[in-house]
């Protein structure tokens, strides 16, 4: 992006104050396409061209008709919205007919999920057969639970599938990929719900996981503070029904295809694509009668170098004791004196016999 390109965007935090829109508020505009931006989805740089602020505030009933595009309810006032009990709400939308669009944890670090106002007045207003009668049932086909509550992350015992959690996951991959145009980001957009060990069989090579891991966007951007809050946080970042892992795995791999073509993930020069994960040759099996002959071998060089050394005695630059003196001078004796010489050497000095 030129100088002039950008002295004629804004930075998303001004944007935002012009369009008169909270931080929340305005990442979602975004996300859902109300405010068209410029620049990467990933990399958190997004900019507002000039031209779309002016566009946004000279539309009919600004900035009140674009809040309330943007604006998310909960299980109790979207149940309000509806005209039916939080409970048959929430039927609806474990059994998906209702997507969530975001989710934080309350203080007791139980998931809230969040709904577009927009939406569910659409729904309640297209599907009026389903607000009253016979609850529907899941996209499985198996019929719903008693339980009305809106907070577990996982599956209960004994409980269909929560089709929130996967909803939700695809909804947000969705946005992403709508807001990216760089294929190695939208790689990156689509393996971020896959865990770890899944990403390293789809991706052997490790600098193409790194550049996906450097790319890896912040699906739930504000994570708790508490160790049980980001482990429930981390289970709904993660692709956990065998239908989604599929899916998502097969668009990882024609994305990556995609990306592979565009360009190469960053690597040391001189490193081959899948240097690392290539296999080792075999060594090849020495044919037959060629074995060399045993007096042509050469006896392998040891590295320890065995000398002689003389015993460093006790208290070295003070003089020799004269214990040592007597045992080297009684060697030097036995070199020197004849064979047939049995008598020991004598001690100078009277001293008697060398015992330890």
């Amino acid at each position: 992006m030129s100088v002039m390109e950008i002295s004629e965007t804004l930075a998303a935090g001004r944007a935002a104050q012009e369009l008169r829109l909270r931080r929340g508020e305005f990442e979602l505009a975004t996300q859902l396409g109300h405010v068209r931006t410029v620049g990467g989805a990933v990399s958190g740089r997004r900019r507002v061209a000039r031209g779309e602020v002016e566009r946004l505030r000279r539309a009919p009933g600004f900035p009140e008709t674009l809040r309330e595009r943007v604006r998310t309810v909960g299980t109790a006032e979207g149940a309000g919205l509806m005209d039916i009990s939080p409970g048959r709400f929430t039927r609806f939308a474990r059994a998906g007919y209702l997507v969530p669009v975001r989710f934080y944890l309350n203080r007791y670090r139980a998931v809230v999920w969040l709904y577009l106002a927009e939406e569910l007045r659409a729904f309640a207003s297209s599907e009026p057969g389903l607000l009253t009668g016979r609850l529907p049932r899941t996209a499985t086909g198996a019929p719903q639970a008693d339980s009305e509550g809106d907070g577990a992350a996982g599956k209960e015992p004994g409980a269909v599938e929560d089709c929130r959690p996967r909803n939700w996951r695809g909804r947000r991959i969705g946005l992403l990929l709508h807001e990216s145009d760089d294929r190695w980001e939208r790689a990156a957009i689509v393996g971020s719900v896959l865990d770890p060990v899944q990403l390293a069989e789809l991706v052997p090579d490790p600098y193409e996981r790194a550049c996906l891991n450097r790319l890896r966007p912040d699906l739930a951007p504000g994570r708790p503070g508490s160790e049980a809050g980001r482990e429930t946080v981390q289970r709904l970042l993660t692709a956990d029904d065998p239908d989604e892992i599929n899916w998502h795995r097969s668009s990882l791999t024609a994305l990556l295809a995609d990306a592979r073509r565009d360009r190469q993930a960053p690597r040391p020069s001189g490193t081959s694509p899948m240097e690392a994960e290539a296999p080792q040759p075999a060594p090849a099996a020495e044919p037959p009668g060629t074995v060399e002959p045993a007096s042509t071998a050469v006896p392998a060089r040891t590295s320890v170098r065995v000398r002689t050394v003389e015993p460093v005695p006790h208290g070295a630059g003070r003089g020799r004791p004269l214990l040592t003196r007597l045992r080297i001078r009684r060697g030097r004796g036995r070199e020197t004196a004849p064979a047939a010489a049995a008598v020991p050497a004598a001690v100078p000095g009277g001293g008697g016999a060398d015992t330890a």
